[in-house]
């Protein structure tokens, strides 16, 4: 699947990463890591998430991967038939470019296409930029995310 978006001269493809070719996304994944874990950790949870409604995606320009990103597919009581995103990552030489917006685009027509009624998103409470984004693309905060370590 290629889906092509452009905006000011900038074309870009997402296109759906294989379970078969994750060794693609680790790197990324590696660089969104607040606590360091080992590749061969990454490496075992990226291979189950793909047994468990998960998505993933890579961002391309001019056939280059660039960035990637993962969307879960579930439905809640609350929201519905709902897809949430993951680990959203962009090279930094092209972020403040338009890059969200149009991955955005995209991730809200797909998710349209597999008839979901909303869209989630977790961001760390330290991501201000990130914030500010997402409310203007018309997200709500809606409450906070807690973990427990077990």
């Amino acid at each position: 699947m290629t889906i092509f978006t452009e905006k000011a001269g900038m074309q870009l493809a997402f296109n759906k990463i294989l379970k078969t070719e994750y060794l693609q996304v680790l790197p990324y994944l590696e660089k969104l890591q607040s606590q360091a874990l080992s590749m061969e950790t990454l490496q075992e949870r990226l291979l189950e998430m793909f047994e468990q409604n998960y998505e993933c995606f890579g961002i391309y320009k001019s056939g280059e991967l660039v960035g990637v990103f993962g969307l879960w597919f579930m439905t809640r009581h609350y929201a519905g038939r709902t897809c949430e995103v993951d680990h959203i990552y962009i090279n930094e030489n092209l972020q403040g470019l338009g890059v969200g917006t149009q991955l955005f685009q995209f991730i809200e027509q797909y998710a349209i296409k597999k008839q979901c009624e909303t869209i989630e998103l977790n961001s760390y409470v330290e991501n201000f930029r990130s914030h500010k984004f997402y409310m203007n693309l018309g997200f709500v905060i809606r409450g906070y995310h807690f973990l427990k370590k077990l």
